[in-house]
């Protein structure tokens, strides 16, 4: 399986298109490197690129911008909002996929390596690939920024982990390192006061605040001499306050480095109770570079909740909750193509783009009307099984904000979820049995001529086979355990909807058999008939069950109507 990592170089230009692009063109040669978004910023003069790939593309294609960019940017020129020491600021690797983080930082030494020998600069290695301890924190290396850098190269304790110790004047240092997914986020304020927006970023930030003896007003000391700190209220999170000129408002710019302590919504939540305690109003937020979809996700279900609302909604719509009650277009559009990480990588990927359930309703019956073999009866079993239990999703939505069924909602969208939950795994087999199917045609394809290759040929189609049983033994399971919240729909959701949950009940029966014709004909083809005799088995008891289960829903429908 193909190691991926994510690389996400902070440029110091975000005001001239020409240079980016001049920056973003030899990112986007390297052959194996998908570039996923080019985030400028005016005010901060600063620009996040985001691109992935396998772990030897994608350190070269960083190697090929930061060069670029100490060739098409002067540092001795530049002034901007953020924080920065070079014209390549900072380059974090981040592990994607099948790779380690400690990989991962062994990647981010070989390319810091590299570029101090061949671009003669001084390379500083922060997070998981840090030289050591206090070098893990990026403000720490950060702070003086470009213009103390001559005095920190002086130093013994700052020689850089490559490169000279010497003063670059034109592209100053850049700082390499590999660490976790971080969500770059700024939240709006209706203030350009930076020092009371500055007060909202000491109340969330992890680090929080120094604390000033009220007699002096200078700041207090412990033991040690360190300053005593009033602790904010996320863990994970660094905040500062700022004013954006090109908007002409003030923000809080968050880092938030463990999005499982500090999910994007109690960030923004955060901020919210913060600015109303001073006197202050959110507007909204803005996305810097991309974000996991299980991020929006889960911050369309946290609103949807606090609105007392059913959560078992499609993925689309928990998103565009997130993006209405966070504000993350107030300043410019949220494409979710773009700024969701799954959703921008797939945009690349051929094979997702030409998936069945990509297709509308005509093209999706087109083609299984076609002279092709696929897709046939277990892709249709699997799309018939998702509407099924679709229908009674409906119904729970429905019943979940009835008139006068207030507060039983939590109990329905439960039931929601759960059948976003089957609906979901329906679709993706969909495409999963057209794949099995493609599978054993490919192992039939195979040479055939000496004995070697007949064995091989043999070994291959079996396996296959054994794939194309499991792909409908698993929607047998998934329609099967979808009847029981069809039931429930019918027992005790809205009354109005009954027959729609009926008409799930006999969909999700027929995806049970229908697969089950499938699991029956491709067990056949088995030579291991003691594995072909168990599955048969099971397949026929889920068949025998759905079809009780069927007629009881039925029933129950008749009584009601």
């Amino acid at each position: 399986m193909k190691q991926l990592i994510e690389c996400v170089p902070n440029f110091s230009e975000g005001r001239d298109p020409a240079v980016l692009k001049q920056i973003t063109d030899v990112i986007e040669a390297v052959e194996g490197v998908t570039l996923l978004d080019v985030d400028p910023g005016k005010a901060t003069n600063r620009t996040v690129v985001t691109f992935v790939g396998e772990p030897a593309a994608v350190i070269e294609a960083a190697f090929q911008g930061i060069k670029k960019a100490c060739e098409v940017i002067d540092m001795s020129k530049h002034t901007g909002e953020h924080p920065r020491m070079g014209a390549t600021d900072v380059c974090p690797l981040i592990p994607i996929a099948h790779i380690s983080m400690e990989e991962t930082a062994e990647w981010a030494r070989r390319l810091g390596e590299r570029i101090g020998r061949e671009l003669d600069l001084p390379i500083y290695l922060y997070e998981a690939a840090a030289s050591r301890p206090e070098r893990k924190n990026l403000a720490v290396i950060r702070a003086g920024e470009y213009e103390g850098l001559p005095e920190k190269l002086a130093q013994p304790d700052w020689k850089p982990d490559f490169g000279p110790a010497r003063f670059n004047a034109k592209s100053g240092a850049t700082v390499i390192g590999a660490r976790d997914f971080l969500i770059a986020y700024n939240v709006n304020l209706n203030t350009t006061s930076v020092r009371r927006a500055n007060s909202v970023a000491f109340d969330v930030r992890e680090k929080g605040r120094v604390l000033n003896d009220p007699a002096t007003g200078k700041p207090m000391k412990d033991a040690a001499g360190e300053p005593l700190r009033e602790p904010g209220l996320l863990q994970g999170v660094k905040a500062i306050g700022w004013f954006i000129e090109e908007y002409g408002i003030a923000q809080i710019s968050m880092n938030i480095t463990d999005i499982g302590a500090t999910p994007l919504h109690r960030a923004f939540e955060a901020c919210c109770v913060s600015a109303d305690k001073r006197g202050m109003r959110v507007t909204g937020s803005e996305l810097v570079g991309l974000v996991p979809l299980k991020v929006m996700l889960e911050a369309g279900k946290y609103f949807l909740k606090k609105q007392q609302r059913s959560v078992g909604v499609s993925d689309a719509e928990l998103i565009k909750i997130a993006v209405k009650s966070m504000g993350l277009d107030e300043l410019a559009p949220f494409d979710p193509q773009q700024k969701i990480i799954e959703y921008n990588l797939d945009k690349g990927n051929a094979a997702a783009n030409k998936a069945l359930i990509k297709k509308n309703l005509r093209a999706f019956a087109d083609e299984t009307a076609s002279e092709s073999p696929a897709p046939g009866g277990g892709s249709v079993s699997a799309y018939v099984g998702a509407l099924g239990v679709s229908l009674a999703t409906m119904v729970a939505n429905l019943s979940s904000h009835k008139r006068g069924w207030d507060e039983r909602w939590e109990e329905f969208s439960d039931a929601a979820e759960r059948g976003q939950f089957l609906k979901d795994a329906l679709l993706r087999s969909v495409d999963e049995d057209t794949d099995a199917f493609n599978e054993i045609m490919t192992a039939f394809g195979l040479p055939n001529g000496t004995p070697e290759e007949k064995a091989a040929r043999k070994a291959a189609v079996q396996v296959a086979t054994k794939i194309a049983i499991e792909v409908p033994l698993k929607v047998m399971r998934l329609s099967l355990d979808s009847l029981p919240l069809i039931r429930q729909m019918v027992e005790t959701g809205n009354p109005n909807s009954v027959t729609d949950a009926g008409v799930g009940a006999l969909c999700a029966r027929a995806a049970v058999y229908g697969a089950f014709l499938n699991v029956k004909v491709n067990a056949s083809g088995l030579d291991d008939k003691t594995y072909a005799a168990q599955v048969v088995a099971e397949a026929e008891k889920m068949a025998a069950q759905a079809d009780a289960e069927e007629r009881a829903i039925i029933e129950i429908v008749q009584h009601r109507i």
